[in-house]
């Protein structure tokens, strides 16, 4: 069984206790134990190297929905809607995405998963949907509502998508809880799905094993919903490709260290 490391945030107030945690909703490793993965939660760990000895444990990532990505990854001052960061959050991925894009470790992003992986590839955010785009549309509906697997509006999807092979139709409807979208799509990455005011809701790269992520959060929808869970079994199935004996590891010690420390 593949082994999916998925990040996890820094929950200060958890239970109420006011005790600093690192924290996941429960529906993210549950998703992927169904599609016969085995889910592991990575801290927010603060040294590169340490990171990359749980990486290499790791046959394939989950990036999941959570704070903000700080705008300075792509090169933007704070907007003044901007929710709050999460700092340790923002180390962790930025650190371990490039050895995934290097070595084409499977990678799947929700919500903010979608926004990070595309600023690590060179692309932008929309920071705040509703004060920089012309929309009638709530992204934040399912999440206003508290029923996460609300569904509040359609998709359209590319037809020649590896996303329209898994969904089965050029249109479905997804749960939204976000105020923050893809702007530039990064090089390498494509946009597979829209909202019906434009936003883009999912991104692959058809050139790698598997990277994909989507806006919406299927972690809530897969046991109702059939191309949810095709998504995370295929996903999986990716995974334990890399399980492999010819897999083989680029990583340089001291030019990551260096890195990490600029």
């Amino acid at each position: 069984m593949p082994v999916i490391g998925i990040s996890t945030i820094d929950d200060h107030d958890a239970a109420g206790m006011h005790a600093p945690r690192f924290s996941l909703n429960q529906s993210y490793a549950k998703a992927v134990e169904a599609a016969g993965g085995i889910p592991i939660l990575i801290p927010q760990i603060e040294d590169a190297g340490s990171l990359r000895r749980i990486y290499d444990m790791l046959d394939g990532i989950m990036l999941p929905g959570g704070l903000d990505v700080h705008p300075k990854y792509y090169g933007q001052e704070p907007h003044p809607a901007l929710d709050p960061t999460d700092v340790g959050l923002d180390f962790v991925e930025t650190t371990m995405l490039p050895w995934a894009l290097e070595e084409d470790l499977p990678v799947l992003g929700i919500c903010r998963g979608e926004q990070v992986l595309n600023v690590v590839m060179g692309g932008t955010l929309i920071q705040d949907i509703y004060t920089q785009y012309p929309t009638t549309i709530d992204h934040r509906e399912s999440f206003k509502r508290r029923v996460r697997d609300y569904l509040a509006h359609d998709i359209a999807i590319d037809p020649d998508s590896r996303l329209r092979s898994l969904a089965g139709e050029d249109r479905i409807w997804v749960n939204t809880s976000h105020h923050q979208a893809i702007d530039r799509v990064a090089p390498g990455l494509v946009a597979t799905a829209w909202s019906p005011d434009g936003i883009i809701e999912a991104v692959e790269a058809p050139e790698h094993r598997f990277l994909m992520a989507v806006q919406c959060h299927p972690e809530e929808m897969w046991r109702k919903h059939p191309w949810a869970r095709r998504l995370f079994k295929t996903f999986v199935e990716a995974a334990a490709a890399m399980q492999s004996p010819g897999r083989i590891s680029t990583y340089h010690p001291v030019t990551a260290l260096g890195a990490a420390g600029e």
